[in-house]
Parts: C-alpha cells; sequence; structure tokens
C-alpha cells in the first residue's frame, strides 16, 4: 500500500491519501503521483469524475515542510521546484474539465486545502477544522489559497492567514469555501462581527491597534497570536491577501512561486518548522524581534518588486 492509491470504480477515479500517521501530509512523490493520475484522467473517456479522500484522522495536514526544511539544510533537493510542482498540482485541479469531488474531514491545513478547495464540489464535516497556518512556520498562505482567503466575506480570510488559525467545517460551508456538509449541523455560519472592521485596511499596526483595544477579550488575543507570528511573513501575508483580491487565480499561483523563491531563502522557515514540527519548543527566534522592524523595502522584496 503506498502513500496514494489509486483506483477505478464505475467511472470514478477515486485518488486515497494513505499517509495516515502523517495526517497525509503531502511529500514530493505524492504530489508527482497525484499529477499524473490526474492529468491521464483527464484525456480518458471512460472516467467520468474524480473523487479525492484522505485516510485516517484527517484529509491532509498540508504539504511535508520537513521534507522540505531537510533539502535546504542537507541541500540534498530544491525546495522551490517542489513547491512549484505542487502549485502546478494545485492549478490542474482548479482547472480540471471533469468534475473533482473532495471529501474533507478531520484536519485540513495548508496544502490540504489546496488539492481540496480548488475542486468543484467540496464536502465536509460540520467538526472538520481548517487553517492556512503558514505565519507559525516563516511561510505565508501558499498553494494558491490567498485567491479564496481574498473573497471570504467579512475579513475571516485575513484572520486565518494573519493568525494560522482553525476554523470549522460548518464556518467554511458558510462563506463559501466549501459546498455542502456530509456530518453534523450548522453551527456558525458567518464571521464575527467584530472581525470586518477590526481585519480592515491594509496597514497591519492600524489592525493590531483595533485588535489590542477592542473590549472583546477573544480580539486582544488574537492581537497577541498574531505578534507570536514571524514578523516577516505577517507583513507579507497581509500584502499578498490585499493582492490576490484584484488577481486571477493563474497570477495568485505565479504571485506564490515568487514568494515561494524567497522564502526558501529566509531563515525563518528553517526555524520555524523546527520549532513547531521538529524539536517542538514552539519557541522559535525569527530574524525580527517584532513587527515593527519589518522595512517597506524587505517587503517589496518579497514580492520581486524593484
Amino acid at each position: 500500500m503506498g502513500d496514494v492509491e489509486v483506483s477505478v470504480v464505475d467511472g470514478t477515479g477515486r485518488i486515497l491519501l494513505n499517509r495516515p500517521k502523517a495526517i497525509n501530509a503531502l511529500t514530493s512523490d505524492m504530489i508527482a503521483t497525484m499529477s499524473r493520475v490526474l492529468e491521464e484522467w483527464a484525456e480518458d473517456p471512460t472516467i467520468d469524475e474524480v473523487v479525492i479522500s484522505g485516510a485516517g484522522r484527517g484529509f491532509c495536514a498540508g504539504a511535508d515542510v520537513r521534507e522540505m526544511r531537510q533539502m535546504i539544510i542537507e541541500e540534498t533537493g530544491d525546495p522551490v521546484e517542489m513547491l512549484a510542482r505542487e502549485y502546478c498540482l494545485d492549478a490542474m485541479i482548479a482547472s480540471y474539465p471533469k468534475p473533482y469531488r473532495a471529501q474533507i474531514h478531520g484536519i485540513v491545513m495548508g496544502g490540504g486545502m489546496g488539492v481540496s478547495i480548488h475542486g468543484s464540489h467540496r464536502s465536509i464535516t460540520a467538526d472538520t477544522v481548517l487553517a492556512m497556518p503558514e505565519t507559525i512556520i516563516g511561510l505565508w498562505p501558499d498553494v494558491g489559497m490567498c485567491y479564496h482567503l481574498a473573497r471570504i466575506p467579512g475579513e475571516l480570510g485575513m484572520y486565518m492567514a494573519l493568525t494560522g488559525l482553525t476554523i470549522t467545517g460548518d464556518l467554511a460551508t458558510g462563506v463559501g469555501l466549501t459546498d455542502e456538509l456530509t456530518e453534523g449541523t450548522h453551527q456558525s455560519t458567518a464571521p464575527p462581527a467584530w472581525m470586518e472592521s477590526a481585519f480592515a485596511g491594509d496597514d497591519i499596526f492600524a489592525i493590531l491597534e483595533r485588535l489590542e483595544t477592542s473590549e472583546l477579550p477573544h480580539a486582544r488575543t488574537t492581537a497577541e497570536t498574531i505578534r507570536s507570528r514571524s514578523p516577516l511573513s505577517v507583513a507579507v501575508s497581509l500584502e499578498a491577501i490585499r493582492r490576490a483580491a484584484t488577481m486571477t487565480q493563474e497570477e495568485v499561483f505565479a504571485q506564490d512561486l515568487q514568494l515561494g523563491r524567497f522564502f526558501c531563502s529566509w531563515p525563518d522557515f528553517v526555524e520555524g518548522v523546527r520549532a513547531q514540527l521538529v524539536d517542538k519548543d514552539f519557541t522559535p527566534t525569527w530574524v525580527h524581534s517584532s513587527l515593527e522592524e519589518v522595512t517597506a523595502v524587505e517587503v517589496r522584496t518579497a514580492f520581486g518588486d524593484s
């Protein structure tokens, strides 16, 4: 049994992510297998639709960033190439010529969103937890997801991008990230009212001031959470979401590849993965000690702007 199991039943091509001990985190080999299979099925007249699911307690926890980190440390591979292949897979899913049905359950994060949310049909259980946790490990919300996060009502997408915190499956369906609930009932179908005003605009310090001076305890703790993330990742994520609001999906993927080149050479990524997933001490030492140290020049450089 491989990490990706493929079968065809009555015209339905089925992909099972089968790496449950790692919550089906996508390795470079898994990405290659899925890309090859989807390319073949797109041209196969006997395949009517594709269904993707995940084994175990979660659909997919994202790309295997520990593999990427080892590539950088040991100089044994090109993490940017791995990202490029992953983004090509996600872009294929976003424009797939046949119904692509993602059956989402349990945990879905990062790259797991890339191989599900871009699909044409997205079912989810109400108790699923979804997140784009990249600012926790020194990255930004990639896999084309800035396109969707920029379009979620109530600034929920910006909240997800900057904090890396989870939302539930019923809320994801309520705001249009997913299409239907297969288990459970709607409990929360709209973002909290305070979120839209708090996360408005493109000034991170204005956002933080509104959160830090709020009468709501959850808003104040949200500010603390943002300040604990990689400062450059937060600043770049804010800018990436705002830019994505006027971009096509294809342009967002191109933006992601540019940002990937930058962040794979920026120390926060290796340090963030170490603290969160390797040593698990959860005390990363970021390049910047605070958001106040991040310069506009550094943000522009990440986007490849002159």
